[in-house]
């Protein structure tokens, strides 16, 4: 056999599977997806145009144009997130490869809150790490003693995304403190994935960022979530310059550089206020969490535009495949956690799809 050992250990995403089915349904309800159902505000469609025709289309800088750079380092600080440099990256997907890249060594163990974005765990296994998840059921908090008891002496990372795919969990500023604390006390690193920060429904005042409390984090953002360029593949990743100057010479050899077009329009976008649309989720968050809270056992999620209900028998691989005979798109929780009991519907979608969707799923009750 030819391949690799490392291919045998991922299996296909579960994700991407319920895409390549839904291509071949004719009029499905499909609440799958995890991009903004609105598209790129078109002044910045414009500026990238633009960028295209004066003929910005080489090559960059394998750490991202030098504009965007230093408008990304005062964007960060000046949200209070202590960082000493930044690289752009191919999402933030791009950019948690390259940070796993130079600073994990095979044997080394990366904490993972469950449930989880489905990448963290297979680029840890690739690099020869070991996930070590943390359960964060039934509530989807942050515990302190199950942090604690998760980390040995070959911990290296912990793993924070907030808000949080799959559960539209948002963590507490005290939850972030505590993360912080621990990692301080075990002088550990903490990757903190913050793509869906604009997508926060119920705070007051400015946002908390785990960047805010502890120096030896690396911050990941971009701009697929907040402006839609899901497509663009623009991230960026902040933090030590010791190690966003590694991640700058691993880029060299692993992506070259990133999307110029991209990067123009991304540094136009990072001045364009999409509140209004983000806006919008609130009123979908509501009518879902409200058409499913009186049939299922559900957290209301406080931010993404994620909803994360338990299914009554506790098989939501064979939820979904009832649902996809109703033409209802979801992913089964099992995608995203070492559980099966639930499943992960997406509100990222038009208000008709999302009624239609409550009726299929009450219907399934």
């Amino acid at each position: 056999m030819v391949l690799s050992e490392r291919v045998r250990n991922v299996r296909p995403s579960g994700v991407r599977k319920i895409f390549d089915m839904v291509r071949k349904v004719k009029d499905p309800v499909n609440l799958s997806l995890g991009e903004p159902d609105f598209d790129i505000p078109l002044p910045i469609k414009q500026e990238g145009i633009d960028w295209i025709q004066k003929g910005f289309n080489k090559y960059t800088p394998s750490g991202g144009i030098p504009d965007l750079r230093e408008k990304l380092l005062g964007h960060l600080r000046s949200d209070g997130i202590m960082c000493e440099d930044v690289v752009v990256t191919a999402g933030v997907t791009g950019g948690i490869l390259l940070a796993l890249l130079v600073t994990l060594n095979p044997g080394d163990e990366v904490i993972i809150p469950d449930p989880y974005f489905v990448m963290y765990e297979y680029q840890v296994i690739l690099l020869g790490g070991q996930p070590v998840f943390v359960d964060t059921y039934p509530d989807f908090k942050l515990k302190e003693e199950a942090l604690r008891n998760a980390i040995t002496e070959r911990t290296k990372i912990i793993i924070i995304n907030s808000p949080n795919n799959p559960t539209g969990a948002v963590y507490s500023r005290e939850e972030l403190e505590m993360v912080a604390r621990v990692a301080r006390e075990k002088d550990l690193l903490v990757f903190s994935d913050d793509i869906y920060d604009r997508f926060n429904y119920e705070h007051v005042g400015p946002l908390s960022y785990l960047g805010q409390f502890y120096p030896n984090t690396v911050t990941f953002g971009g701009f697929s979530k907040t402006w839609a360029m899901t497509g663009w593949r623009v991230g960026f990743a902040a933090g030590p310059k010791e190690i966003i100057d590694s991640m700058v010479t691993m880029q060299q050899y692993v992506f070259s550089s990133i999307n110029s077009i991209g990067q123009k329009a991304a540094v136009f976008a990072l001045d364009y206020n999409t509140a209004d649309l983000i806006e919008k989720y609130k009123k979908k968050r509501d009518l879902i969490y409200e058409g499913l809270k009186d049939k299922y056992c559900v957290v209301e999620p406080k931010g993404a535009y994620y909803i994360f209900p338990e299914v009554p028998d506790g098989d939501g691989d064979r939820f979904v495949e009832r649902a996809l005979e109703k033409k209802l798109f979801i992913i089964p929780g099992s995608v995203f956690s070492r559980r099966k009991s639930h499943v992960r519907i997406s509100f990222a979608a038009k208000e008709s799809a999302i009624v239609k969707g409550i009726e299929i799923m009450r219907s399934l009750a």
